[in-house]
């Protein structure tokens, strides 16, 4: 019988190869998922800072664009800022936003009446929060249109009589008016900013906001936090801090003392904007 002999390139691999080969796809694939992590870590970190950016950006700009407005055409006694060192901060923008007015043809006979207007109500809508003025006592308030009448230009407040008569030529005016302020209550652990127009329930404008605060330059070159008259206010700084919407993994159960004297949590990301207003349509 013939023999048959193995070559060298026909031998088998011992038991130590393979393990050595096994040791070495191990190490390599688990350096490659460990590259893996890192780089969807880096990914997410980086949506996230972006969507904090986007998110206290926003909010700034959007206050921003009602202060320019704030005070625009108000009728005297109105005020255009109304500011509460809450911490954070709120505040109240009003500004009359034109192209919708109308005065009273006739005079209110009791405060529950109709009220009759001269021009088209037709831009009017109903559930609208408007103003009413008259020029001669100086005297308005705020109620709400249930119900317009085009073509007898007749406007409705059924369910909310004012507190006087209006006499003639009384003025009904769009006027917006705004809260902003910080939700830290309805889910703690998610602040929100909030808009809140007159007469109707809050929106959610922002999600995780931290923080927002105002710093009011007056007239007389004074910073305050609260002005006691608005009409002397010449420049408004605001300041809004956006937070991550999850903590950094790495930084969760960190120790409370690593916060900031604001509370902050240092296992989240945060990002503030600040930019400062002047205000056009106040004072001189």
């Amino acid at each position: 019988m013939r023999r048959c002999r193995l070559t060298a390139n026909q031998r088998g691999y011992s038991i130590m190869e393979v393990l050595i080969a096994l040791a070495m796809t191990g190490v390599l694939t688990l350096a490659m998922f460990q590259l893996y992590i890192t780089q969807h870590k880096n990914y997410m970190t980086q949506e996230d800072i972006s969507t904090v950016q986007q998110n206290a950006r926003a909010s700034v700009d959007e206050i921003s664009r009602h202060l320019r407005m704030a005070g625009a055409q108000l009728p005297a006694g109105m005020q255009a800022i109304e500011a509460y060192n809450t911490n954070p901060d709120t505040i109240v923008i009003t500004y009359y936003n034109g192209g919708c007015d109308t005065y009273l043809s006739a005079a209110m006979p009791q405060p529950s009446a109709e009220l009759k207007c001269a021009t088209d109500v037709s831009c009017f809508t109903e559930g609208q929060w408007v103003y009413i003025y008259e020029p001669d006592s100086a005297a308005g308030e705020w109620f709400e249109i249930t119900q317009v009448q085009e073509a007898a230009r007749h406007l409705q407040h059924n369910t909310m009589p004012l507190s006087r008569k209006y006499g003639k030529d009384a003025l009904v005016l769009s006027v917006t008016q705004l809260k902003f302020y910080v939700d830290t209550t309805a889910d703690p652990q998610h602040p929100r900013l909030m808009v809140q127009p007159i007469g109707q329930s809050p929106q959610v404008f922002a999600e995780n906001i931290t923080d927002l605060q105002f710093l009011f330059r007056m007239k007389n070159g004074l910073v305050v936090d609260e002005p006691v008259i608005a009409e002397n206010i010449r420049e408004v700084r605001i300041s809004v801090t956006g937070r991550s919407k999850d903590p950094d993994w790495e930084k969760v159960g960190a120790d409370d003392d690593d916060d900031d004297d604001n509370g902050n949590s240092s296992a989240y990301r945060y990002r503030t904007y600040t930019t400062s207003v002047y205000l056009r349509n106040l004072g001189s």
